[in-house]
């Protein structure tokens, strides 16, 4: 019986864990149309230069640019994925793509960091 309990807990502790994760993407609607944004509700964006699941936004990138950070004890859940940066820290992706905030973005909804860096930086949309 406790080993049937034990095995109930962690499932439910996995399903809860997931959900989590899954929640973590959410969507709002901006003048640039529906995007995804974080808990806060500013607007997701993804870089070109990443590539294999890598950032290759670090140092003064990362600054204007903050990584959409997950926790270390974080688990990818559907298409929300996991990158590890190069300072060993984590960061959320959507199917493989990192995704930041903008520094200059000052409100929900914001999204001038669409285009930006001769279009390298974009609206992460669903």
């Amino acid at each position: 019986m406790s080993r049937t309990l034990t095995l109930l807990a962690a499932a439910g502790f996995a399903l809860i864990a997931s959900a989590a994760s899954a929640q973590m993407l959410k969507t709002a609607d901006t003048a640039a149309g529906k995007t995804f944004v974080d808990a806060k509700g500013m607007t997701l964006y993804t870089f070109d230069k990443d590539a294999g699941g890598k950032s290759m936004c670090n140092g003064p990138c990362a600054t204007n640019w903050p990584p959409l950070a997950a926790p270390a004890d974080a688990k990818p859940a559907g298409d929300m994925t996991l990158v590890t940066r190069d300072d060993g820290s984590k960061m959320w992706a959507y199917k493989g793509k990192p995704l930041y905030t903008f520094a200059k973005d000052s409100k929900p909804g914001d999204t001038t960091g669409d285009g930006f860096l001769n279009g390298a930086w974009h609206i992460a949309k669903p």
